[in-house]
């Protein structure tokens, strides 16, 4: 055990610690019996060979056939000794955005498979007893035809404990980001974009959901911060902004991000955008100048109240037409009236015209 008392203080900064409640009086050791008040925990950090060091995470820029040396400190802070499994492997993006890492079992093929231990393997068993902390040595090594770029991984310290017929692995990690020179391409992008409206009784407060994929389709690790909002006609602003961001995309990864902008009214014509910064991690390494990505696309929303005016005045216009037709039909009808009454008069004054003509005749 390292009795310097750096130590100790230092220990209070190591980023991942974990603590885990005995595992029931089921367990023993070759030693002793487990008590009811054991606990099981680890704790680790990146090390300058003696002490934890200001470090976060492991950050390498290297030339592709270089090797280095670090340091990882490990402690059990658990009551009871234990077999620790230290080891690196390779990380990835979830689903959902988080950073993760392989499996224990599963061998890693890219910046996890560059490291080795002293026992020349890409794992070591560590026994150590309780309280006790030990650093632990290992070597980079990166393969001469390593592509540029950021090669994400971790290194992990993983104690596995029988709970009943499971075995369960409890694993603490620190990030490992293996930065290889060469031609560096930082670049997020932005596609499928699509917008939805839900509008409400107010027809100036609805809601458009912008939803859209960014894509890390560089070599370097990076996240974003996001502005969206709503336009409308000659790109005047229909809506708040909205800010948001996206956690840290490893390269080749993608994000589905659904972002709502409330306040938006419905004008019809509407056009969500979507404005995106790339953004690198506080302990990450600067990749150099970022490209600013706008997008947009195109929502119609027909206001309700337009829809009710459409809808008074195809009415209005209906029943106007409909009178007109009446009255042009009831004018038509006066006018055969008319003419038929005049023709009938015509023929009556005829008619007795040539009775009186004939009665004047006879007499002569």
């Amino acid at each position: 055990m390292l009795a310097n008392p750096n130590v100790e203080r230092s220990l209070r900064h190591i980023a991942a610690l974990a603590v885990f409640v005995a595992l029931g009086a089921g367990l023993f050791s070759a030693a002793s019996p487990a008590r009811a008040d054991d606990t099981t925990g680890i704790s680790g950090a990146p090390s300058d060979g003696t002490s934890t060091d200001d470090r976060s995470r492991f950050s390498y820029q290297v030339d592709p056939g270089q090797h280095v040396d670090d340091s990882y400190l490990v402690r059990n802070t658990g009551s009871t000794a234990q077999t620790m499994k230290i080891l690196a492997t390779d990380a990835f993006d979830t689903a959902q955005g988080a950073f993760s890492l392989l499996d224990t079992k599963q061998a890693p093929v890219d910046g996890g498979s560059w490291v080795t231990f002293a026992n020349g393997q890409h794992s070591i068993d560590l026994p150590i007893a309780a309280g006790e902390t030990k650093v632990v040595s290992f070597r980079l090594d990166v393969p001469s035809n390593a592509a540029p770029g950021d090669h994400a991984g971790g290194i992990v310290i993983s104690v596995a404990t029988a709970q009943g017929s499971i075995m369960v692995d409890r694993r603490v990690a620190t990030r490992m980001y293996v930065r290889v020179k060469g031609a560096l391409q930082p670049a997020l992008t932005v596609g499928n974009i699509s917008a939805d409206y839900a509008g409400s009784l107010n027809p100036f407060n609805g809601t458009t959901d912008v939803k859209f994929t960014v894509r890390n389709n560089g070599n370097v690790a990076l996240g974003a911060d996001m502005v969206v909002n709503v336009k409308t006609y000659l790109g005047i602003g229909a809506s708040g902004l909205v800010r948001t961001s996206v956690s840290e995309l490893l390269p080749g990864s993608t994000r589905v991000v659904t972002v709502a902008v409330p306040g938006v009214p419905q004008l019809g014509y509407l056009n969500p955008h979507v404005n995106l910064v790339p953004t690198v991690d506080k302990d990450a390494l600067n990749p150099g100048p970022l490209r600013t990505i706008e997008r947009d696309s195109t929502l119609f929303v027909m206001p309700w109240w337009v829809l009710i005016l459409l809808v008074v005045a195809g009415l209005v216009v209906l029943i106007v037409r409909l009178r007109r037709r009446s009255d042009r039909i009831r004018a038509t009808a006066w006018i055969e009236h008319t003419e038929s009454e005049a023709r009938r008069k015509a023929a009556e004054a005829i008619e007795d015209q040539l009775i009186t003509t004939g009665v004047n005749n006879d007499a002569s």
